[in-house]
């Protein structure tokens, strides 16, 4: 306050010279002399203003907030603020108030200003145009502008840091202005950047270490590296900010292996002859090792010591380690934090507090007091959903493991949050909860936050295969009402909002095509967990000769499938365990189609295959099915025929292939040339009924690694078996590995796996596999995880193959690859991405090794 009153003081003063004195030393100024009674109330009459060029009269005048009518003082408070209003602006680089003219108790004010001088163009040299783009967006500097000499300094400056900070420091930056004569009152700038070369860091010594070896120091310095040949992981550029966080990450490290007393003495630059490089030299006093003493609990009455040190989880004698405590006694920031706070935390004690404090330090050992104020438990008094508005509200709160009346339980809310972005109508990265405690009652109310996204998808899934492209285009409902099928006012444009999945689907290609309708009630009844669905389809197939690429309709595969499935969520062993079964009907009707291990004596057949499937799984992941960073997904299935050879009287070892088959054979020409032997014809009664059992375990592992990456971890088996040695394996439901793992032709219960750098199908041979075997390493890294599109970058090795039988399998027998990839998940599309993986090894019949190869996919499921 002090400041003002001394500024508000010197311009008064400043008035007040102007006023009296100004026309007296001035003869061109603007105004008279005009006698006035110092300290006087007047009228103001009009205000006119000199010397204004780019801005109006008018401008001005409001610029100074001062209006014809009010009373002024003069000079006085009204005055100065008006003129303190207009050097505001940084506009004016001078402004003079003089009195124009005194009519009885009515004052006219003349305002003398210069104005500052505006940029008319910008340029700058010494670097390319897109980085001279991106300085003036960044130091926000645009044609216009007022020409300050603020301005001036600040794009110096940040001309220079930022080019400093990528390790130019040499960097020198200069400013010029010139007067633009085909503007009034206006600047040309020019920004010279000589950036110089960039300065590596060739050494960083230590001095003072006695315990912690150089290069176990250097490792602590996370973004400040040494100039090695071969180092492209990370930069060795020297950027001041980030060196100044190493340097306190070094006390953070000493400090966790016990040396809480280390202390950075100095930290010194030195320049090398070379003037490129810089040498680091940091001395450093490590101070004595602590170790734990005693450690004791205080307040603690529901958790036995004994309970509560097993989630310490620390000894006396261990280096000490304030930040391993902190995290013991009050977690680590993770939702599967096991601490002694989310014990409380999710035993209902809302209003709980647990602090550690250091009691004693003797000789080089730190005693503990864990001290523990438990209070008494909180019940959950009300839940809401705040931002819900498309989706039902039952349909969430269904999902909730918070209710009215439980417990508080931290754990339950982290499970409720994963619930909700599993439904995949929200945005997983904005469900927020919103505890509102009232410690009076021991109560809280929690109101979780969601932002919709679009749940329905228009899917669009290409790959190319075989020599042929295969499209797909379908409609899928994931938020789907049907109850509101009849009712036209629910069709917004289409009813939505009670969590049921529609899906129509049609696929094709010159060799098939295929239609599907699908349905899924994932609360049957709206009571319990349990999922109902139901699923028809159709596929036709055309025979093609492959080595002129020709198709003939006129041999085709016709399937039709009816699929119905139940699934329930468990509760034992925990409720992340669902059990799922399904029965499912497939007929396949042939007509001189040639699929390898089934071709009827005739050419033409039928074969029915009823199934019963049953698999029992366990999902964790998440919270994100989009991106999921902890837990895991794996499942043990199971699916099985009658075995119905069993009740046949038919002699299955009798309907061998017969020898003796002919069917007729024509030229290139048409011309016939008689009936030939046809090996591998099959009586249609073997296959009338399928019959087989099939055993499949698939597994994925989410682990965080450094900063917001993810490790996923995936390994999956396949076995398909048969009863009756007499007819071994069928021709259909086989495995066939290889390639972008699109479900192309899936209709015949085949099974496609993907391994990237081979292929499509490329390691199973034309009849598929009974066996097969898959391992997948898989980094991830998301660039953004917005709503409106998640993108994540990969890189992974993968191995895997495909077996004949047990005879010829070997699970070391596989098949490498490596590369890398993008995933862009829309929720219109659903997932779009590329892969470039390299195929270390040959695909059987073949001898050079796989090499590059590129997978595009779309559709892909995750």
């Amino acid at each position: 306050m002090n400041s003002i009153k001394i500024v508000t003081l010197f311009l008064s003063l400043v008035l007040c010279i102007n006023l009296t004195n100004a026309q007296e030393t001035d003869s061109s100024a603007p105004a008279s002399s005009v006698p006035f009674e110092s300290g006087k109330k007047y009228t103001l009459g009009d205000i006119s203003v000199v010397g204004a060029q780019q801005f109006s009269e008018q401008s001005v005048k409001v610029y100074s907030g001062l209006k014809p009518g009010q009373e002024i003082k003069i000079p006085g408070d009204k005055l100065s603020s008006a003129i303190k209003k207009l050097y505001g602006t940084k506009r004016f680089s001078s402004v003079e108030v003089f009195i124009s003219k005194i009519d009885g108790n009515t004052a006219y004010l003349e305002f003398k200003v210069q104005e500052l001088p505006q940029i008319s163009s910008i340029t700058i040299t010494g670097i390319k145009k897109s980085k001279a783009k991106d300085l003036r967006e960044e130091a926000d500097i645009n044609k216009g502008d007022m020409l300050t000499d603020n301005l001036m300094v600040t794009t110096k400056n940040y001309a220079k840091k930022k080019f400093t900070d990528k390790g130019y420091l040499k960097t020198k930056v200069s400013l010029h202005t010139k007067r633009d004569t085909t503007e009034g009152n206006a600047m040309d700038l020019l920004i010279r950047v000589d950036r110089g070369k960039k300065i590596k860091i060739k050494e960083i010594t230590f001095d003072g270490n006695k315990d912690i070896s150089d290069a176990q120091l250097r490792s602590f310095l996370k973004d400040t590296k040494r100039k090695f040949w071969g180092r492209f992981w990370k930069t060795s550029k020297y950027v001041k900010e980030k060196y100044k966080a190493d340097l306190q990450n070094l006390l953070d490290e000493y400090s966790e292996l016990g040396y809480r007393d280390a202390r950075i003495i100095s930290d010194s630059i030195v320049w090398n002859e070379d003037g490129k490089t810089i040498n680091l030299e940091i001395k450093l006093e490590e101070g004595k090792r602590y170790y734990f003493g005693d450690i004791s609990f205080l307040g603690n009455s529901n958790y036995t010591t004994e309970q509560l040190q097993r989630f310490l989880r620390i000894e006396k004698g261990d280096v000490y380690d304030s930040k391993l405590l902190e995290e013991r006694v009050k977690g680590d920031g993770s939702p599967d934090s096991e601490d002694i706070s989310s014990l409380y935390q999710n035993s209902g004690y809302l209003f709980s507090q647990v602090n550690a404090v250091e009691t004693k330090v003797e000789n080089n050992e730190i005693s503990v007091e864990v001290r523990i104020h438990e209070d008494d438990p909180a019940t959950i008094r009300k839940v809401s959903v705040k931002g819900n508005e498309v989706t039902n509200d039952f349909v969430i709160y269904r999902e909730l493991r918070t209710k009215p009346g439980d417990l508080y339980s931290k754990e339950n809310i982290i499970r409720s949050i994963r619930e909700i972005s599993q439904l995949g109508f929200f945005d997983p990265e904005n469900v927020t909860p919103d505890l509102k405690p009232n410690y009076a009652d021991k109560t809280v109310d929690i109101e979780y936050s969601v932002v919709k996204k679009g749940s329905s998808q228009i899917e669009l899934q290409g790959g190319y295969g075989g020599g042929s492209f295969i499209g797909t285009l379908g409609l899928s409902f994931n938020n789907f009402s049907i109850r509101n099928l009849f009712n036209g006012k629910e069709y917004k444009p289409l009813p939505m909002g009670d969590g049921q999945a529609l899906a129509l689907r049609l696929q094709v290609s010159r060799y098939y095509s295929t239609s599907s309708f699908s349905f899924t009630e994932p609360w049957l009844g709206g009571k319990k967990p349990k999922s109902f669905s139901f699923s028809i389809y159709n596929s036709r197939q055309y025979q093609v000769d492959f080595t002129s690429n020709n198709v003939d309709k006129s041999r085709r595969l016709n399937i039709f499938g009816v699929t119905v499935g139940l699934g329930q969520r468990l509760t034992w062993p925990d409720d992340y365990f669902t059990l799922s079964q399904a029965i499912s009907f497939k007929q396949y009707d042939i007509n001189q189609y040639n699929i390898g291990l089934l071709n009827f004596e005739d050419g033409t057949g039928v074969s029915n295959n009823l199934s019963y499937s049953i698999t029992l799984g366990r999902n964790s992941s998440g919270p994100s099915r989009i991106f999921p960073t902890t837990g895991s997904d794996f499942s043990i299935s199971a699916k099985f025929t009658l075995p119905h050879s069993l009740f046949s009287k038919t002699d299955f070892a009798s309907l061998e292939e017969n020898p003796d088959y002919q069917e007729p054979a024509y030229g290139p020409n048409g011309e016939y040339l008689g009936m030939v032997p046809v090996q591998g014809r099959i009586n249609e009664a073997k296959f009338k009924w399928l019959e087989y059992y099939k055993l499949g375990f698939k597994s994925k592992w989410y682990t965080k690694l450094i900063g917001k990456s993810v490790l996923m971890t995936q390994i999956e088996f396949g076995y398909l078996g048969y009863y009756n040695e007499d007819l071994r394996d069928i021709p259909f439901e086989r495995y066939f590995v290889g390639g972008d793992g699109l479900q192309q032709n899936q209709f015949d219960g085949r099974e496609i796996v993907g391994l990237r750098g081979y292929e499509n199908s490329s390691l199973s041979g034309i009849n598929g596999g009974t066996i097969y075997n898959k391992f997948t390493l898989e980094a991830r890294y998301p660039i953004t995880l917005k709503p409106s599109a998640s993108i994540y970058v990969l890189g992974f090795v993968e191995t895997g193959n495909s077996y004949q039988n047990f005879q010829t399998f070997n699970p070391f027998d596989v098949r490498r690859a490596a590369g890398v990839g993008v995933r862009i998940f829309m929720p219109a599309f659903g997932l779009l991405g590329i892969d470039f993986a390299n195929g270390f090894d040959p695909i059987p019949g073949r001898i050079q090794p796989s090499g590059w190869q590129t997978h595009f996919i779309i559709g892909q499921q995750f």
